[in-house]
């Protein structure tokens, strides 16, 4: 069954697999990002319950 034979594919996978980790991997981790996240408050909000009309 040729599926089962690496030899034709192995090569392919191995330098696609170095392409993206040596070239494109750190292109796409040096941008930086342009929605940081920011510290939020940790005040709770006040809630008031809910009063059910059949209650």
């Amino acid at each position: 069954m040729p599926q089962l034979n690496p030899s034709p594919w192995f090569l392919t996978m191995l330098l696609s697999w170095l392409t993206f980790s040596l070239i494109i991997q750190p292109k796409l981790l040096s941008f930086i990002t342009t929605n940081s996240p920011s510290d939020k408050s940790t005040t709770a909000m006040k809630t008031t319950p809910w009063t059910w009309p059949w209650t």
